[in-house]
């Protein structure tokens, strides 16, 4: 029987194919939900930073377990990577998500123990699913024949969304969470307040809360009153 894990994370509630923008990304999606139903063994993605690959994965563990799959989802740390005892059964689970693959690169016990889990789980014809920052070939993994493993299924990357896209998916973030963000303030918000997603999203929480408590419709001068009283409250 698998052990009982310590997981360091809480799986968020709107992290689901359905509410992710896909952008360019529509065939990587295709692939990740194919997964789900499938006996494909392996899929590796990869992607900057904001590109998706934790709502990605997350998604995909979620949707494995509404199609009568055992699933398992871990994001990975470098600074608070757990003892590699946590692999021990999971070699039993129809589908397994690791992100952040490339956190334990250099580390030789992480290495040797993931070898030995992803060679188990292979056998037992089951499917993973990594992802990371880089292609595997140019990860930092040092064992050999790890790196080896980690090209031998499909390889994937994660588009990053370009300036259009961005404001479509803010929108329909917005409009996901409740709330209705007009093309011109969207517009405003990226070109005065936020360049990148993960930025982005962080922002989308506090004017959400705020245009509820304000029950108001969210207009450039109502933006302006939000993130003015985001910055004073930053700044105490």
């Amino acid at each position: 029987m698998p052990v009982q894990l310590a997981v360091q994370f809480e799986f968020q509630a709107n992290q689901n194919f359905s509410t992710f923008y896909p952008g360019d990304n529509k065939e990587t999606i295709n692939h990740l939900q194919q997964i789900c139903k499938s006996k494909e063994q392996q899929l590796f993605i990869w992607g900057a930073v904001g590109t998706g690959k934790t709502h990605l994965l997350q998604a995909t563990s979620k949707e494995a377990n509404n199609n009568g799959k055992n699933s398992f989802y871990f994001s990975l740390a470098l600074k608070t990577l757990p003892t590699p005892s946590m692999l021990e059964g999971l070699e039993s689970f129809d589908l397994v998500c690791f992100d952040n693959i490339d956190e334990i690169a250099g580390n030789t016990e992480w290495e040797q123990a993931f070898f030995n889990f992803y060679n188990l789980h292979r056998d037992a014809n089951n499917t993973l699913v990594l992802s990371a920052h880089c292609p595997p070939k140019y990860t930092a993994i040092q064992l050999p024949d790890l790196k080896t493993r980690m090209n031998w299924g499909l390889t994937l990357k994660l588009k990053p969304l370009n300036d259009e896209q961005q404001l479509n998916a803010l929108i329909y973030k917005a409009n996901d969470l409740g709330f209705e963000i007009p093309v011109n303030v969207g517009r405003f918000l990226i070109t005065h307040y936020a360049r990148d997603l993960p930025s982005i999203w962080k922002l989308l929480d506090k004017i959400e809360q705020a245009t509820l408590v304000a029950k108001r419709k969210l207009t450039i001068p109502f933006l302006k009153q939000i993130m003015a009283d985001h910055e004073n409250n930053e700044s105490r």
